[in-house]
């Protein structure tokens, strides 16, 4: 007997990371993102227009959407039969079915006061500062402020304008298209014309100056506060050495320009986001004491935000390659050498308990530091057995063929395989990536 063939997309992406997070059935394409928002009230109104591809022929599809009241849907223009919303999801059924291929648009008006969500990572997304916005995403925090198909394995384009209280500046990914002022409230508009993951999507408020450093080998411009304009200047002075840097080892910066902003608040770890990054009050100091960390979040743009992993688990790939850049920025600055810094970080991890295997670690585990420092001591290895001429070679390639795209474990190995025509990348993986067991440099 043939299996019944279902009309209903899935309210999962099946991702065990995330149980209940992405759905299935279609795939997001694009958002236009209305937001009108009061920072005194942390009030807002907002319009989503979500233009989608249907996967299967389409009666019923989910999207995540938390912690925000609904106030109408519609697809293609017309009013479902039924939408439910629940703590996380709107599951909308149809009128009219959305054969399988097809583009549909749905829009969603909603408001509400947003917040972050609860998470087994703490709470994420929407976050009021003490006098503006942050939002941080990752692994599952866009629905706190748009529905949308929160996985990564869906990227999409974007608009996203914003209008707030005049006074304040406000920071988004993409490029800058337009901004109006008018009765106190000005707008501001973002085009991210590169597919972007839905937790890398960030909107920043704050009371900031603006600092444009070079337009060269990127735009690069310091969002701050001005009593931190002093420290900011000094720590951000080698920002413009470091993007061509890494330009140089991985290939030519991914997206138009790139952002850094500094909250007036303390932030327990900076943050990627798509083209920017933030920081903390903590994280400048005038002393450069957080260059390692500059480096980090700067290499997410390459590792993270352009090639992006496909499914939580493989995420060794895009920490391990951000924590290696670490390595190679001090190297690069007369310091430590990276297999100096290989060394160091091995003994440190040796004396950790080696109960889990960072290329699927568990939901729980999916940020710890030995993800990180056994990813970047699986790239040591590898350069070393390469040489740098042929490893950095292969990063180029690597970050060219995968621009804008996903990425997972078996990927890497079998691009680096035949890239290199090296029959030893899949053992260096084997042994540092895949098993518990620490293995020698």
């Amino acid at each position: 007997m043939a299996p019944v063939q279902t009309t209903y997309g899935s309210a999962s992406a099946g991702d065990p990371y995330i149980p209940t997070g992405g759905n299935g059935g279609y795939v997001a394409e694009h958002y236009d993102l209305n937001l009108s928002y009061r920072v005194a009230t942390n009030r807002l109104n907002a319009t989503a227009i979500i233009t989608a591809r249907a996967l299967i022929p389409l009666d019923r599809f989910s999207l995540d959407f938390a912690g925000l009241s609904m106030e109408k849907v519609t697809v293609n223009g017309e009013r479902p039969t039924k939408v439910t919303h629940s703590a996380r999801k709107l599951v909308i059924s149809l009128a009219t079915r959305v054969e399988a291929g097809a583009v549909f648009e749905v829009t969603v008006r909603y408001r509400g006061a947003p917040h972050p969500v609860r998470s087994a990572w703490g709470d994420v997304g929407w976050e009021e500062l003490d006098d503006g916005v942050l939002v941080s995403g990752q692994p599952c925090g866009a629905a706190s402020w748009f529905p949308c198909n929160d996985h990564p394995s869906n990227k999409a384009t974007y608009r996203i304008e914003i209008a707030c209280e005049s006074g304040y500046t406000v920071v988004s990914n993409g490029v800058l298209s337009a901004r109006s002022s008018r009765s106190g409230r000005t707008s501001w508009t973002f085009d991210v014309r590169e597919p972007m993951a839905t937790y890398l999507a960030t909107v920043l408020i704050g009371r900031y100056r603006r600092r444009d450093l070079a337009a060269a080998p990127v735009a690069h411009s310091l969002f701050f506060p001005a009593q931190l304009a002093t420290r900011v200047g000094t720590d951000f002075a080698r920002l413009t050495e470091m993007i061509a840097f890494f330009a140089d080892r991985f290939g030519p910066y991914p997206f138009a320009s790139y952002s850094v902003v500094m909250t007036d608040d303390e932030l327990e770890i900076p943050l990627e986001a798509h083209g920017l990054a933030v920081f903390g009050s903590n994280h400048v100091d005038g002393e450069h004491g957080s260059d390692r960390l500059i480096a980090h979040e700067l290499a997410h743009q390459w590792y993270g935000n352009s090639l992006t992993v496909a499914r939580w688990q493989d995420i060794w790939l895009q920490e391990g390659f951000a924590c290696y850049a670490e390595w190679l920025w001090e190297e690069q600055r007369g310091g430590r050498t990276a297999d100096s810094l290989a060394v160091l970080h091995r003994g440190k991890v040796a004396a950790l308990p080696h109960d889990i295997v960072v290329g699927d670690p568990g939901p729980h585990a999916m940020f710890d530091d030995r993800v990180y420092k056994r990813g970047a001591l699986a790239l040591h290895a590898i350069r070393k057995s390469l040489g740098d001429e042929a490893f950095f070679a292969a990063l180029r390639a690597y970050t060219a063929a995968r621009r804008h795209g996903q990425v997972s474990t078996e990927d890497f190995v079998e691009f680096f395989s035949e890239h290199t025509g090296s029959r030893a990348i899949g053992g260096f993986v084997a042994r540092w990536v895949q098993q518990s067991a620490l293995p020698s440099l």
